[in-house]
């Protein structure tokens, strides 16, 4: 058994003081408040690791190299395909190793990859078929942090055309013939496979429902308004409607961005008990627009967060841009308790987790501590601590009772910023 002392915590009931958290075989087997100190000492304040229901991990080299450019979703996706075209397993491990360490140093303690890159450029599959997502697997583990592969069926070059040079690297054939790699990946202590529909333009509405829906479900919904417009042109329904005939919206469902939604996709969306994984900080970056999050959570939809591309990999970030990108639609503040706002950065039922997410007992325990001392975090109230403190503040990470990040470094991974720097710098020079 491992025992935790919190000086504060935020309990189901409530933020603690003096909270001893007992962990045995990677769950919390008890809690207990108003305690003396025992065991290792976490300063500051503890929270449920976050759940980053939504990466791109490749993206990441992006960042810092097309955020100036003008044009749309569709000009940076350029050049998004052009890095795909340059990775391969190896390469493919290194950068990932280095993304997932940013991401635990930043809140997160689950991820969902969603996960396209599948074989060599040209479309021809690696002796091992899922040689892309076992390099995610072991860049995942050697970072500590709980990976949800969310291997992604993507057909289609669009409603109607076939897939181009870069896109059939992504491509199986069929949605049959996805499903028999799939088959053959083996889930771990913190490794698990979900599934995902790349949108109803990347994969034909009849291979629609041969998705596997035995397990959590993503898919990219109404991201863009030309989504809507190729779906009502080709099948005389919104993307949300279509799902719902096909039999995919259900409870298992998790809509990413859900951004350009009518008023009847939102009522679909919440009679199915749906899920919506928002990615503010990518969302602002490539002009997406602001997605409806306070309609989708009045009409049941359950809410998350995810980094997307990795523009910006921050727990704290993401998570109260629910609230504040919501005030500039709605021109009106409080949209979300502080409360709400927690329960969707934590939900990590949406990656296949749902044993993680609150500080009790029975649960996965993984922990994040953030400093209640910095210029960011001094005098706050700690409720408050999901707008005021970002990444930076984040001291002590525990991921299934291990501890990942102490005192700010990551414990398995020396330097993660200069594994990123030498990676980056190496794909664009090849």
């Amino acid at each position: 058994m491992t025992t935790y002392w919190c000086e504060r915590a935020w309990l189901p009931g409530g933020i603690a003081r003096g909270v001893r958290i007992d962990v045995t075989d990677g769950r919390i087997s008890s809690v207990t408040t108003d305690v003396a100190r025992a065991g290792t000492v976490l300063e500051g304040l503890t929270l449920p690791g976050f759940a980053n229901g939504h990466s791109h991990a490749f993206h990441r080299a992006l960042r810092g190299r097309t955020h100036h450019e003008r044009g749309t979703f569709w000009t940076w996706r350029e050049r998004m395909y052009a890095l795909a075209s340059r990775l391969d397993p190896e390469t493919y491990y290194r950068l990932a190793r280095g993304v997932y360490a940013e991401m635990v140093l930043g809140g997160y303690t689950s991820v969902g990859e969603f996960h396209y890159l599948h074989h060599a450029p040209g479309g021809k599959p690696y002796a091992d078929p899922n040689a892309m997502g076992e390099a995610l697997r072991q860049a995942a583990a050697d970072a500590g942090i709980r990976l949800t592969l969310l291997d992604t069926c993507y057909l289609a070059g669009g409603i109607g055309a076939e897939p181009d040079e870069v896109q059939r690297r992504f491509s199986d054939g069929t949605a049959a013939a996805w499903a028999r790699r799939v088959a053959s990946l083996e889930e771990g202590e913190l490794f698990r496979v979900g599934a995902a529909i790349h949108s109803v333009r990347a994969v034909p509405a009849d291979q629609l429902s041969l998705v596997d829906s035995s397990r959590v479900v993503h898919v990219h919904l109404s991201e863009q308004r030309a989504e809507n417009e190729q779906c009502l042109a080709a099948y005389g329904r919104t993307p949300t409607e279509l799902l719902a005939e096909r039999g995919v919206l259900t409870d298992r469902l998790v809509a990413v961005h859900a951004t350009h939604l009518t008023p009847s996709d939102i009522a679909l969306l919440g009679a199915g008990r749906a899920r919506a994984c928002f990615c503010p900080t990518t969302e602002r970056d490539l002009g997406d627009g602001i997605g409806p999050a306070r309609a989708l959570l009045d009409a049941g939809v359950r809410l998350g967060i995810g980094s997307d591309s990795n523009a910006v990999v921050d727990a704290f970030e993401e998570t109260r841009a629910l609230e504040l990108d919501d005030r500039l639609a709605s021109e009106e503040r409080g949209r979300f308790t502080a409360e709400e706002l927690l329960e969707a950065g934590t939900g990590h039922a949406a990656v296949g987790w749902p044993e993680v997410g609150r500080l009790e007992a029975g649960q996965g325990a993984d922990l994040v501590t953030v400093g209640l001392d910095s210029v960011r975090t001094a005098g706050i109230e700690p409720s408050g601590v999901v707008f005021a403190a970002s990444g930076a503040d984040v001291r002590h990470v525990v991921v299934a009772g291990r501890a990942v990040v102490r005192d700010g470094a990551h414990r398995l991974i020396e330097r993660p910023e200069t594994v990123l720097s030498k990676e980056i710098e190496a794909l664009w020079q090849s």
